[in-house]
């Protein structure tokens, strides 16, 4: 096993710069843990992504995301990989929530940020792979959030995945009450699938 990347003190300063230039601050301390699933929730703008990788670099944190593939074609793509991206092709079905749980166990990817919803436009549901990775790995679902009217980015709860898939998703919905995104409107219902299961 490997020990998960961190980022420079010389970044860090980076990522508190840009953001106060950005007129945004962190609050509140990090996860304390290296290897988890870090919820960027109620995804609705391209500037989320931007101000969630400042947010973790002056958190002293690196992360890993998932993006669609098509963000790593072209000339930019290889400053996607280099900053931590990792591409999936969500029309294929093939095992990439066990290779993302297997990247976190052996210390490949220690902390992983994902979108749940998969897209910033409207979804009447989010995608359970955020969860699965998390039980797969043994690993913390981290909910971390930018709250736009207020300019603040930070965590918030940890929280285990018990298996209980309805219990555990209204935490996340009660947490995520407490923030607002960039564009509330493009926002959907906090739920899974799974949740109507028995």
């Amino acid at each position: 096993m490997t020990e998960p990347r961190t980022v420079s003190p010389r970044l860090q300063r980076v990522g508190r710069l840009l953001l106060r230039m950005l007129g945004w601050r962190c609050v509140g301390e990090p996860p304390g843990v290296t290897r988890a699933v870090v919820l960027c929730g109620q995804h609705s703008s391209n500037w989320d992504f931007v101000l969630g990788l400042f947010g973790m670099w002056a958190f002293g944190l690196w992360a890993d995301w998932i993006g669609k593939d098509s963000l790593f074609r072209g000339p930019l793509g290889w400053l996607m990989r280099a900053s931590g991206g990792i591409p999936v092709d969500r029309s294929a079905r093939h095992g990439f929530v066990g290779e993302v749980a297997r990247k976190i166990r052996d210390g490949e990817a220690g902390t992983i940020v994902i979108a749940p919803e998969g897209t910033r436009s409207y979804t009447p549901m989010w995608k359970s792979g955020f969860y699965r990775m998390a039980e797969q790995a043994n690993a913390p679902i981290v909910l971390g959030f930018l709250d736009y009217p207020t300019k603040t980015c930070g965590f918030g709860t940890l929280l285990h995945p018990s298996g209980n898939v309805a219990a555990d998703m209204e935490k996340i919905r009660a947490f995520y009450a407490t923030t607002t995104p960039m564009y509330p409107e493009r926002c959907g219902p906090i739920r899974l699938l799974d949740e109507d299961a028995p």
